[in-house]
């Protein structure tokens, strides 16, 4: 391309690192550009929350008009600041690889509480001024007050230095390209799974005019198809629900393998509890329509859900299904006892990991005061475990999201190979974690507690089951049978296992949690 491209771009420093990026892939490629700085309502607008901004694209319209004006050649945005339709005569002629869409939580120090949720202390005050992020932080923490946080990303960041808040949340994204230094902070973060993030976030979109047709095929060296796929469903989700920034929505597609799996977050409001689906894809066709389709709200749901577990008036799973008026039949079918009273300190000498498969064998192990070593590291599996870890003081430096053991154990394995792992668990477990681990890790077997079924089970006429245990199936089908029109969730895979011995259909949700449980419902 002999001509020199000039490059629109918003002045702030992520944005002019993101229009420095373009350029020096650019320059890589022999196209020299400049920039040119344009400044936008939300650049000038910054005593109003985004929910009061009128229209769409407050981010981005500048941008536009100068590009169909002819002033500049090409824009570059963030993408999740794009309206989901172009104005006419411009395209979105490239767009970049994703970088981490996971969402950061900022703390100071003195305000962090471990055991809390999230780690921000009890009623702490959260800078956002997204409806989205307030939306699913209320859910995990009702007790927080969420305050408007509005500027660039040093902006926010000295204002929670300046302690306006306890805590801000921000886009992994952009600390990660600006190299920002967060060590004078707590940080929690918070993966794609856990809060679920604004569709496009994470991604740069490259806009030019669509009749420039030279230019479009010089920006595909710099174009990731296999990203675009996975926006499209994202951006077709939010266009199909009517929204913009304002909407409380998070969207996020992924490829796994062959399998294009979908996260999808909806409240009416911010202060809204949000309703969470998971599903699954072999394709992309049709899949966006399928999202919305089923946030539909003349859509049946189940009036009865039963669950084997005992259930606190705070539970997630109890809020989700409760704001859809589903009746919840909880009670657990097995009884734990313990079967240690006093904690060997040798036992403990030596130990690198602890690893817990089970709220129970957290809360039981506890219950002995072990006297831990200085250096000792725990892992858990799933976050209803790290949640009961958190509330004895503790955090997890491994989190096994996945309900499939089998994977959890392979994560697990490099981050323990060589070393000594404790595990208090229940008597007779089905060591699926230990059996992946290497021949070089040490395995310590603690049994804390056992598990005693309850006899004469009652049967229960709800109409989806949801199991979460092993000992669960085997207690409740030990004098039951499922009726042919009752659905069945299994919290993991090693209890979807009982439902394979017996020849029953399950579904299996994506997080073994009360999370994971009511996406599980939802998308039923």
């Amino acid at each position: 391309m002999d001509r020199k491209l000039i490059i629109g771009t918003r002045g702030s420093e992520l944005a002019l690192w993101q229009a420095n990026f373009v350029k020096d892939r650019l320059a890589e490629n022999n196209i020299d550009a400049e920039l040119k700085i344009i400044k936008t309502q939300g650049d000038r607008i910054l005593n109003l929350s985004f929910d009061k901004l009128e229209g769409k694209g407050f981010f981005t319209k500048e941008l536009e008009e100068e590009l169909l004006a002819g002033s500049i050649d090409l824009a570059v945005h963030s993408h999740k600041d794009l309206p989901t339709e172009n104005p006419p005569g411009l395209i979105i002629a490239a767009v970049s690889e994703r970088e981490d869409p996971s969402e950061l939580l900022l703390i100071l120090k003195d305000c962090v509480d471990v055991r809390q949720k999230l780690s921000v202390k009890y009623g702490g005050i959260v800078g956002t001024s997204s409806n989205r992020r307030k939306a699913q932080l209320l859910a995990f923490r009702p007790d927080l007050e969420i305050n408007d946080l509005r500027g660039n990303v040093q902006t926010r960041i000295g204002k929670l230095r300046d302690e306006k808040y306890d805590a801000i949340m921000l886009a992994k994204a952009g600390i990660i390209r600006l190299g920002i230094d967060l060590s004078e902070f707590h940080v929690e973060e918070l993966t794609p799974t856990e809060i679920v993030p604004a569709p496009a976030q994470g991604v740069l979109a490259i806009q030019t005019r669509g009749e420039d047709k030279e230019l479009f095929d010089a920006l595909q060296v710099l174009n990731y198809p296999e990203v675009a796929a996975e926006l499209a469903v994202e951006r077709t989700v939010l266009k199909l629900f009517g929204g913009g920034c304002h909407l409380p929505l998070g969207c996020y597609c992924r490829k796994d393998e062959n399998t294009f799996q979908v996260f999808t977050s909806k409240a009416e409001t911010g202060d809204d509890f949000p309703d969470r689906l998971f599903i699954e894809s072999d394709t992309t066709e049709g899949l966006a329509e399928k999202v919305v389709a089923m946030f539909d709200t003349k859509r049946k749901l189940p009036q009865r859900v039963f669950i084997t577990r005992d259930l606190s008036e705070q539970s997630y799973f109890r809020k989700a299904l409760e704001k859809h008026s589903i009746a919840i039949e909880a009670r657990s079918l097995i009884r734990t006892v313990p079967v240690i009273n006093k904690l060997d300190p040798y036992i403990l000498r030596d130990i690198n990991w602890i690893f817990f498969s089970s709220k129970n064998a957290v809360e039981y192990f506890f219950a002995l005061k072990p006297q831990l070593p200085e250096k000792v590291q725990f892992g858990v599996m799933g976050g209803g475990s790290e949640d009961i870890l958190r509330r004895n003081g503790y955090f997890a430096a491994y989190v096994g999201e996945s309900g499939d053991t089998s994977e959890v154990a392979a994560d697990f394995a490099e981050l323990a190979n060589g070393s000594t792992v404790l595990f208090p668990g229940a008597e007779g477990s089905l060591r699926s974690i230990q059996q992946g681990l290497s021949a070089g890790t040490r395995i310590i077997d603690l049994p804390v507690y056992e598990t005693v079924q309850e006899d004469n089970v009652e049967p229960t006429s709800a109409d989806v089951l949801v199991f979460t245990s092993p000992s669960n199936v085997e207690a409740y089908f030990a004098e039951n049978l499922l009726d042919p029109n009752q659905k069945v969730i299994a919290i993991g895979k090693s209890t979807g296992k009982k439902f394979d011995e017996m020849g029953t259909k399950y579904t299996l949700p994506f997080s073994p949690d009360e999370v994971g449980l009511a996406e599980a419902v939802f998308g039923i």
